[in-house]
């Protein structure tokens, strides 16, 4: 699969989830004190990510 969530801990030992695709990082959250909770918040992008709306604020 070319795409994946990796729970990592960052530097202040903190859980993060990364999104990665193709070995690249797309997006990461902000650092949790639990893996329960980056974990929760993985399947809050899962579950709601699909639907998101786009807003493009670019100026043409």
């Amino acid at each position: 699969m070319a795409h994946k969530f990796l729970i990592k801990k960052n530097k202040a030992g903190e859980f993060v989830a990364y999104f990665v695709y193709n070995s690249e990082t797309i997006f990461w959250t902000e650092g949790y004190a639990s893996k329960a909770s980056a974990k929760n918040a993985i399947e809050s992008l899962k579950k709601n990510g699909p639907d998101a709306e786009i807003e493009d604020q670019t100026a043409e």
